[in-house]
């Protein structure tokens, strides 16, 4: 791959050196086409065009629209700062910029939001547009813009519009970005202009990525085929809260006045505005209370219908399911790994416990990774802060999309996490002829034709069947269903028919919502007050909120449209749609969402753990939260540092992001020393972690050795007894048929080979897998424990054999990976980080792959640790999800806060700021963050005016 791109070093990289690494980039790029694209195509593309996408930083540029001057101040990252007298200017430089830096990104996001992607890349793309048209994203958001939002949000999408389509006008495809070139060779698609309900329709797939528990609910279902409930319920272990505390731990609910009082003091520091009432967001009703997974009371036992049977309904249910999953998994990701793997930390410090004396807040949201990165970096000035222009934010935002969706302003400082919080359910719906059941009648669906064209070849139609309820059925997408009963014959345009159980989504983001108001009125807010009343907007995604102001005030809010259940039904796995009584009853009021103010305990954490213990809150926010291992460790980093009064600093939020100890370690390394081994290679390898600080550095030996212990304690004991539904694709066994559990030993009948991408198998490795190894531990001679023999290696009867035997076969395949040589072993060496382009990067010709992506960068941290480099033990140790971005907000003085974003400012493979920021991000650092006028001024590099 072509070599990493980095700026110069320091923070504030030369002038000469940014020519002089371009120069160097384009004599690489056009050898490489030269050489490969002009044998491949019989033509060749030139220096020119490279350079012709590249944007103009310095001068001006005449923008039709636009009612005054704009001021665009780049950093010597490429970071823009825009500088305005009114909001519509604002933002429609905004559109301007981002367009420069990132139109094929927004193009291509726009195309899968709409389901449109098959316009761009052809007929590979179909089932991936059939199944975004089922969702129907666009569609939604449309509603929400004619709808929903404000007449001011209106008027800033606008205005974000005009600023993108005056970047677009009269350009050639191939002078806006380079990936256009290259798929000019194979299409004539050229871009079209942008509209307002394409920015909107992004928050679609930002919160279908971060929807919640919707693969736990399939993948408890598929585990029936092998798995009986006790042991489905010992890999899916209660949340420890004695251990692992929730978010809020001070305040509790008030059932007289059904609202959520907080505990803590009015103002940390006497200053600050009081809390006011909340905003509603409609509907209330009971809920249930406690967590945990249960079937109970649900109309679903074992995954099959009340009063089914087990036989061909639980054949066709799984069928089903797994459809449904294998569509789920091959859908392009927005900024998750298709909702696997998400997480994110945030922590805020009040200033009694800061050297600053006021307060530090991080946040640093782990996705999956891309290039370029999810994030954009950017500033929104208006000149002169007033009620007509009351915008004086910077932080990072999405491209294609209005405003600032984390960072602070002139007051406030926000982050985000992902709640976790349950926002999805499957039901399951008996088709009955052209319609389905309902409280014994037959319904019928709600139908729509969408036409799906397709570059260089003929369009495709489908039908899209929605309940009476507007509940899409997401298995009409699956091209191999297998019904109950008896089949329909269908045509090249109607779906399947058949008698039998479809599988229906209910999803709070496929009712129009307010998240766009949101992101402007949290832009704007100053206190407390404000910003808990614009959280109330921002209804989907459900996320963790928190807050610091300049007055000293720390604080934390749950947003989100989150949906009461019926009584018994918690949502764990899919409801029988046949009935009503299983209908959601209403959603959760604002004012009964929890949130904090100003905690006596001086500091708030969220990283996807609990937001609250189950018996101090009357409902059930879901069943699948994180388990809360970062949280913990932050929070233990925290005391740890303020106990005995000492103060925290940024560079030591800093140094608590980059915390890269292993958890899971702590409790098994001492078992693993205790196991006696005779093989001298295999008991040299157990030395390694003799006096090993459990550390996960990018050259620990012992950090290598451990996470391949772990990942084959996990394979054994796990893996391997999992049904082919959840287990690397490619990887057989030979397994006793479906209706009995496990592998046997000599008596196999069945090969079976796994289906799921690695990067999405299980088991994963993540802090769900260290409860459950946590709790099994105590129970030695559990049947978990077991494992068969395997060629030259012993079987294994109870844990120590398992653990004895996952060392062994982790010596051979690290000797295998890395050479026999302990000494050359290290942890960076299997742990890499590998940034693709999206598109083009990922099924493009080899050449294009070589030009558009990077890497690898050898990391440490690892999955569940506070530096979240994410690697699925199922599927390898490759990187698969990372923190995106890194941000330390200092609240004493803004501009000595800091930031990095995991790849650069630039979409444009070869530009300067393409992946500038990512060797500093991989180690550890961070970039001066300016947001005073002056302190902006200081580090442009370069301005460019643009002129009405």
């Amino acid at each position: 791959m072509p070599p990493n791109t980095t700026a110069s070093t320091g923070d504030k990289p030369g002038k000469s050196g940014r020519k002089k690494g371009r120069k160097a980039r384009l004599i690489v790029l056009v050898l490489v086409l030269a050489v490969i694209g002009g044998i491949a195509y019989g033509s060749y593309w030139s220096v020119s065009t490279v350079r012709a996408s590249f944007p103009q930083t310095e001068g001006t540029i005449t923008v039709p629209g636009l009612s005054g001057p704009v001021d665009v101040k780049r950093d010597g990252y490429g970071v823009p700062q825009i500088y305005a007298d009114s909001p519509e200017d604002l933002f429609m430089a905004q559109g301007f910029v981002q367009a420069q830096d990132r139109f094929y990104e927004m193009d291509v996001r726009r195309h899968m939001t709409a389901g449109r992607l098959s316009e761009m890349f052809g007929k590979s793309q179909v089932d991936n547009d059939a199944f975004l048209r089922t969702l129907g994203w666009h569609r939604i958001a449309q509603q929400e813009y004619d709808k929903k939002l404000s007449d001011s949000t209106k008027k800033y999408l606008q205005a974000y519009t005009r600023g993108v389509n005056a970047y677009l006008k009269d350009k050639k495809a191939e002078d806006i970005s380079l990936e256009y070139a290259a798929l000019g060779f194979t299409s004539h698609y050229t871009p079209q202009p942008w509209t307002p309900v394409d920015s909107v329709a992004w928050l679609k797939a930002m919160a279908w990525d971060l929807r919640g528990n919707m693969r736990d609910e399939i993948d408890r279902a598929l585990m029936t085929s092998r798995l009986g409930p006790q042991q489905i319920k010992d890999l899916y272990p209660d949340y420890p809260y004695s251990r692992n505390k929730p978010i809020v731990t001070e305040g509790q609910y008030d059932a007289l006045a059904q609202a959520f009082e907080a505990g803590g003091s009015d103002s940390s520091s006497g200053s600050g505005t009081g809390l006011s009432s909340g905003t509603g967001l409609g509907g209330a009703g009971g809920g249930t209370t406690g967590t945990g997974m249960g079937t109970a009371g649900t109309g679903i036992t074992g995954g099959v219908p009340a009063g089914g049977t087990t036989g061909s309904a639980g054949s066709g249910l799984q069928s089903q399911l797994l459809g449904l999953r294998t569509v789920m998994q091959d859908l392009p990701t927005a900024v998750g790994i298709n909702g696997s793997g998400i997480g994110s930390n945030s922590w805020v410090v009040a200033g009694k416990y800061t050297i600053t004396g006021r307060p530090l807040l991080a946040n640093d949201p782990h996705l999956s990774p891309s290039l370029p990165g999810v994030w954009y970096q950017m500033g929104l000035h208006c000149r002169t802060v007033s009620a007509k222009c009351p915008f004086d934010v910077t932080g990072y935002t999405f491209a294609g999309m209005p405003g600032v969706v984390i960072g602070h302003n002139q007051a406030i400082a926000w982050g985000l996490t992902n709640s976790g919080v349950d926002v999805t359910d499957l039901y399951l719906e008996k088709i009955s002829g052209d319609g389905y059941l309902r409280d014994g009648k037959t319904l019928p669906f709600r139908t729509r034709e969408e036409t799906i064209k397709v570059a260089g070849g003929a369009s495709k139609r489908i039908v899209v069947r929605e309940t009476q309820d507007g509940m899409p059925l997401l298995s009409d997408r699956d091209d191999e269903l297998v019904q109950v009963g008896k089949k329909a014959t269908v045509d090249t345009v109607a779906p399947d028919r058949g008698d039998g159980y479809a599988v229906a989504l209910k999803w709070t983001a496929l009712e129009p919502g307010t998240t766009m108001d949101a992101v402007f009125a949290i832009d704007r807010a100053t206190d407390f007050s404000e910003f808990r009343e614009a959280a109330a907007l921002f209804d989907v995604p459900s996320q963790n909120l928190i807050y610091a102001d300049t007055k000293n005030n720390i604080g934390y809010t749950l947003p989100g449209r989150i949906p009461i259940r019926a009584e018994g039904d918690d949502g764990s796995i899919p409801a029988p749609g046949w009935d009503s009584k299983y209908d959601w009853t209403g959603y959760i009021e604002q004012d009964e969402l929890p949130y904090e103010y100003n905690p006596k305990r001086g500091y708030i954490v969220t990283a996807n753990q609990a937001v609250v213990a189950p018996d101090t809150y009357p409902y059930t926010l879901t069943t699948d939260w994180g388990y809360g291992t970062r949280s913990q460790r932050i929070t233990d980093l925290i005391q740890s540092k303020i106990d005995g009064g000492g103060k925290i600093s940024t560079d030591d939020m800093r140094q608590m992001q980059m915390d890269n100890s292993s958890e899971i370690a702590k409790l098994l390394v001492p078992m693993l020393l205790k196991i006696d081994i005779d093989d001298t290679d295999v008991r040299q390898a157990q030395k390694l972690l003799e006096g090993w600080d459990y550390t996960q550095d990018p050259d620990s030996a012992a950090a290598a050795y451990f996470n391949a212990v772990w990942r084959n304690i996990l394979k054994l004991a796990f893996g391997d007894k999992l049904p082919k539904e959840l287990r690397v694709e490619g990887e057989c066994l030979w397994v006793e048929p479906a209706d009995k559990t496990g592998p046997v030993d000599d008596t196999s009948k069945v090969r079976e080979c796994g289906e799921r991408a690695p990067d999405q198998a299980q088991p994963d490795g993540g802090d769900r897998w260290f409860e459950v190894v946590r709790n099994l531990v105590e129970k030695p001679n559990s049947d978990w424990w077991k494992a068969p023999a395997s060629g030259t290696r012993p079987k294994a009867d109870n844990r120590d054999q398992l653990f004895k035997r996952a060392m062994i076969d982790a010596r051979w395949e690290l000797t295998a990976k890395l050479g026999k040589d302990i000494d050359t072993w290290n942890w960076g060496r299997l742990h890499r980080l590998f940034l693709k382009n999206q598109t083009l990067g990922t099924e493009g010709p080899g050449f294009l792959q070589y030009i558009l992506n990077r890497g690898p960068w050898k990391l440490g941290g690892g999955e569940a640790a506070v530096d979240a480099t994410g690697w699925n033990a199922a599927g390898g140790y490759d990187v698969v999800n990372v923190p995106s971005m890194r941000m330390v907000v200092n609240l004493a003085d803004l501009d000595k806060s800091k930031w990095i974003n995991l790849t650069g400012a630039s979409g444009h493979a070869y530009s300067a700021h393409y992946t500038d920021q990512t060797d500093l991000w991989a180690k550890g650092e961070l970039l001066p963050w300016s947001y005073s006028s002056k302190a902006v001024d200081q580090s442009t590099h370069d301005t460019l005016v643009l002129k009405p």
